[in-house]
């Protein structure tokens, strides 16, 4: 899951939300005929919120690994409450977040569990040679993880800690902020490792069968992948991640991917272009309602808008077109299926006992404090 550049100073952030704007203006022009407008920043958390309780309604849930929605119901009752409140305020400052939790959540789980592993601050080296091995935020596919997202587990950390202190893990905490009313009681990894990052991380041109297979060796299934695939209704991408369909597309007469929408490939190539351009510009996943968490990324891949090559290959791909073609058709089943997958995907690996700790900081392991 491919998204905002991360460690970018104020000013940086302000030039990346006015580059995604330009662009967001760019691509809504170029394809009015798709449009169908929207408030920013209206339906995320609704959206997410809705999709996470699948038809709305709070569950008692089956215990799996252990887990339960009322792990914290004795010694943090406020949990949900304190958590809610951050992540609100975060969404209305900064609409994307809501996508940038969500892709961290995702790179927490496929990388050795939920165990708030990804969390674990860079190394000085920054990745380089050092004596100490690489910590999973050293890892390339992690440096674009958008500090946003960082800073609100952080937050939303600190606020627990004042009422509940030493009681709730931060791999709960960024379950939580994904997700509302996911199963609790997961353990923070005691280590995180670069070397486990690669492997358990799709790519932006990643093919079907990768994906298929990575998501089978979590206990995954197809339907898993494509409605989890889904979380890119909300968010954007860094040109550098799908350049490659603007230009020099192999077999190609225009020189872009075919399955690409012609206008969509015009607007993107006007803010993207084959070398020097602005590497702070960003597109959106979903161009229709960019900041609502809906089932229309689904509708955009049937009409060749799907940004990455490994969003337009679910629907290319037969056996994943008919779950892309159901879920774009009914909105409630995308919330349902949607929050099964976060629900198996925060299963993953999960640290009990005394194979996992409690931090006090996200980004610190015990020892280190």
């Amino acid at each position: 899951m491919e998204g905002s550049r991360g460690r970018l100073g104020r000013d940086g952030r302000r030039s990346h939300f006015y580059s995604f704007l330009v662009l967001s203006c760019l691509v809504a022009c170029s394809t009015c005929g798709f449009a169908e407008g929207s408030e920013a920043g209206s339906n995320v958390t609704g959206g997410v919120r809705n999709a996470a309780k699948g038809k709305g309604k709070r569950r008692a849930a089956p215990i799996r690994h252990q887990l339960s929605l009322d792990f914290y119901a004795h010694n943090c009752p406020q949990l949900d409450r304190i958590v809610a409140s951050v992540t609100a305020q975060r969404f209305r400052e900064r609409p994307a977040t809501g996508a940038a939790v969500i892709r961290l959540f995702f790179h927490d789980c496929f990388v050795e569990g939920c165990d708030a592993s990804v969390l674990i601050a860079p190394s000085a080296g920054g990745g380089r040679a050092m004596a100490a091995p690489a910590v999973e935020r050293d890892v390339e596919e992690n440096r674009s993880l958008p500090e946003e997202a960082f800073e609100t587990i952080e937050m939303a950390k600190a606020a627990v800690e004042r009422q509940c202190p030493g009681v709730v893990t931060c791999a709960d905490i960024l379950a939580v902020a994904a997700r509302d009313f996911v199963h609790l009681g997961r353990k923070d990894s005691r280590v995180s490792l670069a070397a486990k990052v690669s492997p358990n991380l799709s790519r932006a041109n990643s093919t079907v069968d990768d994906l298929l297979r990575l998501f089978a060796g979590k206990g995954l299934s197809a339907v898993d992948l494509v409605a989890l695939s889904g979380a890119h209704t909300i968010g954007f991408s860094h040109c550098d991640q799908f350049v490659g369909r603007l230009y020099d597309f192999r077999g190609s007469a225009t020189g872009g991917d075919p399955s690409l929408d012609p206008r969509l490939l015009k607007a993107l190539r006007m803010s993207c272009p084959r070398a020097g351009g602005n590497g702070d510009v960003v597109a959106p996943f979903d161009v229709r309602t960019p900041f609502d968490f809906d089932h229309m990324y689904y509708g955009n891949l049937e009409a060749g808008m799907g940004l990455l090559a490994t969003d337009q290959a679910l629907y290319s791909d037969s056996r994943t077109r008919p779950v892309v073609q159901e879920l774009g058709r009914d909105k409630a089943r995308f919330f349902e299926a949607f929050a099964g997958g976060m629900d198996k995907m925060g299963s993953i690996r999960v640290k009990k006992g005394k194979t996992g700790e409690i931090r006090k900081v996200c980004s610190k392991h015990l020892s280190s404090h």
